[in-house]
């Protein structure tokens, strides 16, 4: 009898075999996704020390202010905000880690505004 596996398990089997490829240093940090059915999160990696450089999540707000981070609108905020952290903390370059996610939707679009923001990837 076949077993069946479940997206996340699939899409955690994908990231182990991404992050076999790629390193993030404290020069060029990995730039993390994770994606929630409600919200998305960022953070730059430096995987030498085992450090989060900077972080960024579409949660963030005042206490008791509801926000959906389950949009492009708000996967672009959040892009545009690690960047602007990153550059403020003086990195400039990063490795693209998509977490297993397809390159499509709210990775994609998070993708393309830190790179319009100045990221380079």
């Amino acid at each position: 009898m076949l077993t069946q596996s479940s997206k996340n398990a699939n899409r955690r089997h994908v990231h182990e075999r991404i992050r076999k490829k790629i390193l993030g240093t404290a020069e060029r940090p990995r730039l993390n996704v994770y994606r929630s059915l409600n919200h998305i999160y960022v953070q730059l990696i430096d995987d030498l020390k085992g450090s989060t450089l900077v972080s960024a999540h579409s949660a963030e707000g005042k206490k008791g202010e509801s926000r959906t981070g389950g949009n492009l609108a708000a996967a672009k905020d959040v892009g545009k905000v690690i960047a602007e952290r990153a550059k403020a903390k003086g990195i400039e370059k990063v490795v693209f880690d998509r977490g297993g996610y397809i390159y499509h939707g709210r990775v994609k679009a998070l993708a393309e505004s830190a790179r319009e923001a100045g990221l380079k990837f």
